[in-house]
């Protein structure tokens, strides 16, 4: 077992002792003897209310700030665990966790945005594995690669991230990208991450519940490249988005070098023409001016530009671009992203997208439109407990984008789903009304006919339905496989 004393982790303890520790915890239900206990402030509770339990467990220090100091100075008081109190534990926490835990894959890379992280972060993998490095993509959709990681989704506590990243490159895994959720950045989980190159994808309404204001989860965004990637990283922008120059201003500013991706605007990478089949697209690009043509078996204009960011990401990571250039046909798309999850015998796709926000619907739905020569389906719900004011944005972006919508549940969590699908009608009045989400999909896949598609939109990847505080299993691409074989006699 590691141990360290807290000097070696950046950290001065109160009382001058400079006690040797033996691990690092945020849940006081793992301290062990030798401990040191993280209280950091939470968005419910502060965690200096389970110091006390830590204590009892044996911890052998404690980190707080000084709100988390007063809330349990009577504890620490009586207790001969050594204090350290900073200004914000919560980043301190994430420095001495990469350092306590030390090795991390050599080149990592993140990237940031409302839509496409899950995306880019595989498709960089996805090229690093076809250039025979050994590479992981971290976020939604688990640990994917070279290594596995049961339990990791999105962006894990600093603790779990340093320890997981360590033995990562023990391991062998040379190369990782990772998703850098706002929420992530906000709290500080990705700090002491060692970034070579770092992505901005886009920015749209979502998770206003958290953040409060657009401006203030721009920030949160932001916070990656203005604290985290150091000046001699690479930053891969979208340039198209409204936010993007934001994030080069901010770079350049800092001496960091932008690598561009943009269709519109003037970029290193840029998109000049597209042609759309059936099945994906051809897309003609330059690299520093240079005409170049790829084949990608992918569907959308969206995934072009995730593509082409992935390939900024691992090119600003010290690949050579021709090489880089020459494996992206081979890019698959990732489970839950605008996914062909079963065919109708007359032809007609049913696809299934993780788009849960108004933007994300609305990119999902006219990325569609091109390979459909009939009528374009959706059926969609909003998610409870989650950001209010962007339902009826959903539906409004549902009714402009498809011919046929079907309005069902989502995740309702907590909240009551009548109300939620209401507050989404309210946007597409007339939208079709149907609650049970298996229900909705069946009848949408029964109204295909040739030419058609139908979009599955919300839950992407998800395995489970949250209603209360219960999951329930439930996957949109199994539910449009039983749909079809249901409807076509073949169970």
């Amino acid at each position: 077992m590691a141990e360290r004393r807290l000097s070696d982790l950046g950290l001065t303890p109160m009382s001058g002792n400079d006690v040797v520790v033996s691990g690092l915890a945020l849940d006081s239900r793992k301290v062990k003897p030798g401990t040191l206990f993280a209280a950091i402030p939470g968005t419910r509770v502060h965690g200096a209310e389970f110091i006390q339990y830590a204590l009892r467990m044996g911890a052998g220090a404690v980190l707080t700030d000084r709100a988390g100091a007063e809330i349990a100075a009577e504890e620490l008081a009586a207790s001969y665990a050594v204090l350290v109190v900073v200004e914000d534990a919560a980043e301190a926490l994430a420095h001495s966790a990469a350092l306590f835990f030390g090795a991390q894959p050599e080149t990592m890379v993140a990237v940031t945005g409302t839509n496409g992280k899950t995306s880019v972060a595989s498709f960089t993998r996805q090229i690093w594995e076809a250039l025979k490095i050994n590479a992981v993509n971290i976020g939604t959709t688990g640990v994917e690669g070279a290594y596995e990681a049961p339990g990791i989704h999105t962006t894990p506590e600093p603790v779990t991230l340093h320890s997981v990243l360590a033995d990562m490159a023990a391991a062998g895994v040379t190369h990782a990208a990772m998703e850098a959720s706002s929420h992530g950045l906000d709290q500080s989980r990705m700090d002491g991450v060692r970034l070579a190159a770092a992505a901005f994808t886009n920015l749209t309404q979502d998770h206003l519940d958290y953040h409060g204001t657009m401006e203030a989860y721009f920030e949160a965004k932001l916070r990656l490249f203005t604290g985290l990637l150091p000046e001699d990283g690479v930053a891969v922008v979208n340039l198209d988005d409204p936010h993007g120059p934001r994030v080069a201003e901010a770079c350049e500013a800092r001496g960091i070098e932008v690598l561009g991706v943009a269709q519109y605007a003037e970029a290193a990478l840029k998109i000049t023409g597209r042609r759309i089949d059936e099945t994906g697209q051809d897309v003609l690009f330059r690299w520093q001016g240079e005409a170049r043509q790829v084949r990608l078996n992918l569907i959308g204009a969206f995934q072009a530009m995730n593509v082409l960011t992935a390939a900024g990401l691992v090119i600003a990571g010290g690949e050579d671009p021709d090489a880089v250039f020459a494996v992206l046909p081979q890019m698959q798309g990732v489970r839950g992203r605008m996914q062909l999850a079963a065919r109708r015998s007359h032809g007609a796709p049913i696809y299934v997208d993780y788009s849960h926000t108004p933007d994300s619907l609305d990119v999902a739905l006219k990325a569609l439109r091109p390979h459909v020569l009939g009528r374009l389906a959706v059926v969609f719900g909003a998610g409870g407990d989650r950001d209010t004011s962007k339902r009826p944005l959903m539906g409004k972006a549902a009714c402009e984008g498809a011919d046929v919508v079907f309005v069902t549940d989502d995740n309702p969590r907590t909240e009551d789903p009548a109300a939620i699908r209401a507050a989404v009608m309210a946007g597409c009045p007339e939208a079709t009304e149907v609650a049970d989400r298996a229900e909705a999909i069946l009848r949408a896949v029964d109204m295909l006919e040739p030419g058609d598609a139908l979009l599955i939109a919300g839950k992407g990847h998800e395995t489970g339905q949250q209603m209360g505080d219960v999951v329930y299993p439930f996957d949109d691409v199994e539910q449009a496989s039983v749909a079809v074989a249901a409807l076509e006699g073949a169970i």
